[in-house]
């Protein structure tokens, strides 16, 4: 990046799409972001339940959006698919002007259409087996989503969907990097969809007491790094970025978000729900991050964490920010408004922080108020957004069975 000491970005990012619970488009979630407004709310699909409330997409009416054919589509379809071509509208290219098969889609999910599965799963138990939907299998399976993103688009490039549990997102956008590296594309949609908001989904964990049981004050609920968290919030929706290389968006005068500098992946190889206690495995990864994109942590002026408001893993990952940065990079956890969007989540905090780099303003920590005496010592941004120039920022990214993932990002 020229001025800063760094090289260039090669890939950027020239166009967001956003279907999320702080609203259907870019710009209205980026601006409730911004605002640190929660979006957690009682939700009568949970009626009963443990837990009653989630930050739910609203404003979104499948129907408007795809008439007759939303029946066709499980919900974390469906928030793909709109994502997809919001971003695609948004990068703007030229007619005719990208091969169609060389435009990938990789898109993460955790959970993949599990609303039809549970829906098809009822039917049957209290219908009998003819009354089982025969579009079942295609709706709910994890794939269908980038499939359908390729189908509507036209595209034929490689069609991709990994599940890396709540890294997925991330774990999307850096193999896409690998693929516009490697050659093998000239653009990807790379982003992460969810729609998880179900009774199972959210009793199961509610079961492992991974949520936040505050059903009388839900707005209150998603509170990163706070002394009072205690559990995260589920949410859902969807965001697709436009990843090309910086000369293609040059050429037809596309103005680029940011740039995507660099990727790390590691394993925890610990447990099934919980975080290596050192978090040495989430260094490992953000470390590897920061060496392929060739910036030092002296560099970095702001991490979006993935703290999910859960008292074990804002801990762990505090502490980890510490050591990297210690106070010199501003922390943000977005999920404070939008809730935990698991497979979806590092995709919507990849556009954030593109979009604090190109607005040079970080969004607070929703319902943070002063850190639990396990935080450590990191300057957490909260109660209102703070104006300052981003060059360079990481979005971190970690999933049950120990996968983490992050992201460098970086003026374009």
């Amino acid at each position: 990046m020229t001025g800063h000491g760094f090289r260039h970005p090669d890939v950027v990012i020239s166009g967001i799409g956003m279907v999320t619970p702080a609203g259907a488009d870019t710009a209205t979630a980026w601006e409730t972001a911004r605002a640190g407004r929660p979006t957690a709310a009682a939700d009568p699909r949970l009626s009963g339940l443990g837990v009653t409330f989630s930050s739910a997409v609203t404003g979104f009416d499948p129907q408007e959006v795809f008439g007759s054919d939303s029946r066709r589509m499980d919900p974390f379809a469906q928030f793909a698919v709109a994502a997809a071509r919001a971003a695609v509208a948004d990068a703007a290219p030229a007619d005719g002007s990208w091969d169609p098969a060389r435009v990938g889609v990789v898109l993460g999910t955790a959970v993949g259409g599990q609303g039809t599965w549970e829906k098809q799963g009822q039917r049957l138990r209290d219908k009998g087996p003819r009354t089982v939907n025969p579009l079942t299998v295609p709706k709910a399976i994890s794939n269908i989503a980038a499939g359908s993103v390729a189908m509507d688009l036209g595209l034929h490039g490689p069609s991709l969907t990994l599940s890396t549990a709540c890294a997925a997102g991330t774990t999307a956008l850096g193999f896409a990097l690998d693929l516009l590296r490697s050659g093998r594309c000239d653009v990807v949609l790379a982003g992460g969809t969810e729609a998880a908001v179900t009774p199972l989904v959210t009793t199961a964990f509610d079961r492992l007491k991974a949520l936040s049981r505050r059903c009388e004050d839900p707005s209150a609920a998603s509170r990163p790094f706070d002394e009072h968290r205690d559990g995260f919030v589920v949410g859902e929706g969807a965001a697709v970025l436009v990843l090309e290389r910086a000369e293609s968006a040059e050429a037809r005068g596309r103005r680029p978000y940011a740039g995507l500098l660099g990727y790390g992946a590691s394993s925890d190889a610990h447990h099934l729900t919980s975080p290596d206690p050192d978090g040495r495995y989430a260094e490992l990864a953000l470390r590897q991050a920061l060496q392929d994109a060739g910036v030092a942590a002296s560099d970095v002026s702001l991490v979006n964490a993935h703290a999910t408001s859960t008292p074990q893993g804002d801990a762990v990952e505090a502490r980890m920010i510490e050591r990297v940065f210690g106070r010199g990079a501003a922390v943000t956890s977005t999920k404070g408004v939008t809730g935990h969007m698991l497979g979806a989540a590092g995709a919507v905090e990849a556009a954030f922080t593109a979009l604090s780099i190109g607005d040079s303003v970080i969004p607070p920590t929703a319902n943070f108020r002063a850190p639990g005496a396990d935080i450590a010592d990191i300057d957490i941004v909260h109660s209102a957004p703070r104006h300052a120039a981003v060059p360079v920022a990481v979005s971190n990214s970690f999933g049950f069975g120990g996968h983490n993932a992050v992201v460098v990002l970086g003026r374009a």
